[in-house]
This record gives C-alpha cells, sequence and structure tokens, in this order.
C-alpha cells in the first residue's frame, strides 16, 4: 500500500511539471496562414447593425478563403491604437477597423505596419496611405430611398428620425438622405431629425434609452413612421417606435433579421451592404490586389417582408424608379459629404 502511495504521488507531481496544453495562436507570419482581425468602436461585435455587419464580411472570409479570425471590442476610445497593434504586432494579414472614429488611428498604423492591409469601415481618405482602403458607402441615397417611402407610406404626413452624432459624416447623410428623400416626394411633409448630442463619441452610439424616448416624442406628435440609425441607439428608436404602434425603419442591415422584437413594424431598413464590402476587400487583399485609398461600396434599402402585402403597388413602383435613377446619377440626393 505504502508503495502505491509513492508511485501515486510521484505521477501527481509528473504531472504538475508537465505544461498545460491549450489552443495555440496562430503563426500568422507563416505565407499559409492568412489572418484577419477586427477593431470596433465602443460600440459590442454583436450591436445587431454596424460592427456586427463587418464582422459577418469577415466570417464569411474564414468560410470561403479559410482566413483565421479574431476581433477585440473596444472599450475606450483611449484603446484604438493599442488594440490595432495587437494584431498587427502578431503579423495579421488584414485589419479592419469599424467606425469613423477610427480613422486617425488606422492612417497612423497604416503608416507603422506596412505588411499589413488594413480597411478602414466608413473612413473617407482625404489623401491615400499605402496599405489602407476605406471602405465607403452613399448612405444619403440609402437614406433618400427610404425617406421616400416613409413620405409615401405615412397616414400623418408627419415622420421623425432618431440618429447618432451628425458629427460622423455617414450619419448625418444618412439623415439628410432621408430628409431630402422625404421632401422629394412630398415637399410639405413634417419631418422630425433630431441627432445625439452628447460631447464626444462615449454615448452616441450606445443610448437605446434616448433613442427611444426621442422615438415616442416624435410620436406623440403625430408622426407614424420613425427611421432610427447609429448602433444601438438606433436600434432603441426603432424598437420604441414599434411599440409604440408606429411603423420604423432599420439601419445598415436588413434589421428585419437582427431585431426581431421589431419585425411586425419594420417597414424596411437603409442599407449599407457592409458584409460584401468587406469580404470584397479582404478577398483583394488575398489575391495581391488590395487597393489603396478610397473603395466605394454599394447601398439599398431592404425588403418589405411582413408588412410587404400593406405597400401599395404603385409605391413599389415608385421605389424601383427612384433607385434606378439614384443609381444612374440622374436622381442627385445633394447632400454634402460632410455637415457644412
Amino acid at each position: 500500500m505504502k508503495k502505491m502511495y509513492v508511485m501515486l504521488v510521484a505521477l501527481l507531481l509528473a504531472a504538475m511539471l508537465i505544461p498545460a496544453c491549450g489552443p495555440t495562436a496562430p503563426d500568422c507570419s507563416k505565407v499559409e496562414t492568412f489572418c484577419v482581425g477586427v477593431v470596433t468602436d465602443v460600440g459590442k461585435i454583436d450591436d445587431k447593425s454596424f460592427n456586427q455587419s463587418a464582422w459577418e464580411g469577415v466570417k464569411l472570409a474564414e468560410k470561403d478563403l479559410g482566413a483565421i479570425v479574431q476581433y477585440i471590442e473596444t472599450t475606450d476610445a483611449k484603446d484604438y491604437d493599442k488594440n490595432i497593434a495587437t494584431f498587427a504586432d502578431e503579423n495579421y494579414d488584414v485589419v479592419v477597423t469599424v467606425g469613423f472614429a477610427l480613422g486617425e488611428a488606422t492612417v497612423a498604423a497604416a503608416g507603422k505596419y506596412p505588411n499589413t492591409k488594413f480597411i478602414g469601415v466608413d473612413q473617407f481618405q482625404g489623401a491615400v496611405t499605402p496599405g489602407l482602403a476605406g471602405l465607403n458607402f452613399p448612405e444619403d441615397q440609402a437614406g433618400f430611398l427610404v425617406g421616400a417611402l416613409a413620405a409615401q407610406m405615412t397616414t400623418t404626413d408627419k415622420i421623425g428620425g432618431v440618429f447618432a452624432t451628425d458629427a460622423v459624416p455617414p450619419v448625418w447623410r444618412f439623415g439628410e438622405g432621408y430628409r431630402a428623400g422625404a421632401q422629394y416626394v412630398n415637399p410639405d411633409i413634417e419631418i422630425f431629425v433630431v441627432y445625439h448630442s452628447d460631447v464626444g463619441f462615449d454615448k452616441t452610439f450606445t443610448d437605446p434609452e434616448w433613442g427611444a424616448a426621442t422615438s415616442k416624442s416624435m410620436i406623440e406628435k403625430g408622426a407614424d413612421i420613425i427611421f432610427g440609425g447609429g448602433g444601438k441607439t438606433g436600434n432603441g428608436a426603432v424598437i420604441g417606435a414599434v411599440e409604440a404602434g408606429a411603423l420604423a425603419i432599420g439601419v445598415d442591415t436588413d434589421q428585419y433579421f437582427t431585431l426581431p422584437e421589431a419585425q411586425k413594424g419594420l417597414l424596411s431598413s437603409a442599407m449599407k451592404l457592409i458584409t460584401p464590402g468587406v469580404f470584397d476587400l479582404i478577398k483583394l487583399a488575398k489575391d495581391g490586389a488590395f487597393p489603396d485609398g478610397n473603395y466605394f461600396g454599394k447601398a439599398g434599402f431592404a425588403p418589405y417582408h411582413d408588412l410587404d402585402a400593406t405597400v401599395p403597388a404603385e409605391v413599389k413602383a415608385k421605389m424601383d424608379e427612384i433607385s434606378a435613377m439614384l443609381l444612374d446619377g440622374s436622381l442627385l440626393t445633394n447632400v454634402a459629404p460632410v455637415k457644412p
């Protein structure tokens, strides 16, 4: 018995001396290993909107291109540089940074890490930086389309829009495109458009309570359709509108699939085709054909889903006509690239 006890102790000691074995980090410096990392803004990766759409593009690269993928959720804007460097220092082939606010940090990283390709989603490039592509979209056109839809579907001739900060050009273009599209259909329509006024970016995209309250205040003034845009803030506006018995319009992606609690009242969504845009740039990077400077994706509007039967045929025809005119350039939104 004593001998067996000694053997057992010896085995336990030996086990303690063996290094713990777990999953090892990929060696992204190897040519055959293609690594893609995502750095979000202060919103979460599953924000059911902007970050999530970018991540789905990266996940598509995992599926179709065999990429090793990972993400970092930024909790404090001071960490942008550090989070980007985490991937670049590990020799990731591509780093996707999501949102206007990461623009400066992304430009700086592209200059510091010439062997990594950077995709800046919603980051317009005023000057070309080697190894950096700014993925941009005609948000004004997407906003114009849903504004035209809302103006045709309202029964009160009053509609609303609740958005994150207008200091971010894409958000402002969504809001002003919405206004322009509604006025194109009905110059006399009453439009309530409100942007979040929080100083800085800490709360403007992550304030669903404010979004819902603002949405409901517009409904109390007679608005019967609300367009919500800007991360969780916009989500709050959309859900709040539906809860109050109004129709709602989502943003960035087809939010019928990401906001199931709003499905019954979701008329459409103003879409930036972020997922295919991110995937296309990752594939170009893998193929050695990465474009520096600005790269423009596409925008549109989502299907009517559960409300399809309530949208008259003449409205659908008008929407197809407006969409075609925007695409061929015969109709302009007249919305400036940035807030004047």
